[in-house]
């Protein structure tokens, strides 16, 4: 599962295999918390993360929905995402 930003202590990544289900989402890590969200709504599906680095992915994705729904549909043809750019 590749990397595709980190920031702030955060890594995001997103599987790249036909299988993986919908509907499209990213993986978050951020210290020992794993999460993972969904890109259309940007709410946690799974896991959970602390208030201040919830904040920062949902403004993250919002900014990237895009790129990331792009990257969805690369990564279900079996193809790897690519970088999308970190919060400064």
């Amino acid at each position: 599962m590749p990397t595709i930003a980190m920031f702030y202590g955060i890594i995001i990544r997103m599987y790249y295999a036909p299988t993986e289900h919908n509907p499209p989402h990213i993986h978050v890590y951020y210290q020992d918390f794993k999460s993972i969200f969904n890109i259309q709504t940007c709410n946690i599906m799974e896991g959970e993360l602390p208030s201040k680095q919830t904040k920062l992915i949902v403004a993250w994705i919002e900014i990237h929905k895009d790129e990331l729904i792009a990257n969805w549909e690369l990564c279900q043809n079996g193809e790897k995402p690519f970088k999308i750019k970190p919060l400064k």
